[in-house]
């Protein structure tokens, strides 16, 4: 490789990275005029490709990238996503199973972007699992995420949503103590946690879990909430020394 192509990869590479799309395709694209046998250049040009709707240059360039490295992980995802946009939906089941075949037999030696896509792939069907009811299968994909990608406390969460939903809130409270562990000022979580404890009658932890979340940013309005909400349950009606349910019915007498 001369210097002057090194210097077109470069700096091709650099504005991709920075998002300088328009920028990047370039001087991309003059490498692919020059040398044909690049993987990673056709990919990022599929991306541009994608980027700007042009789908069919992003499908020639996502396949290309698969023939010079047929076991290009992030080409064979983005390929199978370019054939769904172009409705070729049997092509794109097809490349999109051989990638997750792939990734399952040498999931060590992925890049970390291609690790997180797949991560994200398997999470996103997990949702829509969850979204019909289909709690193991649910539990199932967001657990295959987490074996690729076990610090991502956003799938990890909804995990133990998953849980808490499919009525195990103690598998639900070892998934949010984990995320507690891994980032404790992710609040979705730590909210989570304390509704969880909550359900379980452990009322005094769940508040503490809702005040710890204040005094890192006291202006988090749904842990307010919740505390606002548990208090006013703890108080009796006006003349009566009977107290009320709260809003999420367990009590911890």
């Amino acid at each position: 490789m001369d210097d002057r192509l090194r210097q077109l990869i470069a700096l091709g590479r650099d504005h991709y990275e920075a998002g300088e799309y328009e920028k990047a395709e370039q001087y991309l694209s003059q490498v692919v005029q020059e040398h044909r046998g690049f993987a990673d250049i056709y990919n990022m040009l599929g991306v541009i490709y994608h980027d700007q709707g042009r789908f069919a240059d992003a499908e020639e360039a996502f396949e290309r990238a698969l023939e010079i490295n047929p076991r290009y992980t992030e080409a064979a995802l983005n390929l199978s996503v370019t054939y769904n946009d172009r409705g070729k939906y049997h092509k794109a089941r097809e490349v999109y199973a051989a990638a997750m075949n792939a990734s399952a037999q040498q999931p060590s030696s992925l890049d970390p972007f291609a690790r997180g896509k797949i991560a994200n792939m398997h999470a996103d069907l997990g949702v829509v699992y969850a979204d019909m009811g289909l709690h193991l299968d649910a539990v199932r994909e967001l657990k295959r995420a987490l074996d690729l990608c076990p610090t991502f406390i956003d799938i990890r969460t909804r995990l133990g949503n998953v849980y808490r939903d499919m009525g195990d809130p103690e598998a639900a409270l070892v998934e949010y103590e984990q995320v507690k562990v891994i980032k404790p000022d992710y609040v979705p979580a730590r909210l989570a946690l304390g509704v969880t404890l909550y359900s379980l009658g452990r009322r005094d932890d769940a508040i503490a879990e809702w005040q710890s979340i204040l005094e890192v940013d006291p202006n988090e309005r749904r842990a307010r909430a919740y505390l606002r909400m548990v208090s006013d349950a703890r108080a009796p009606k006006p003349g009566s020394a009977v107290e009320q349910d709260g809003p999420f019915s367990p009590r911890d007498d």
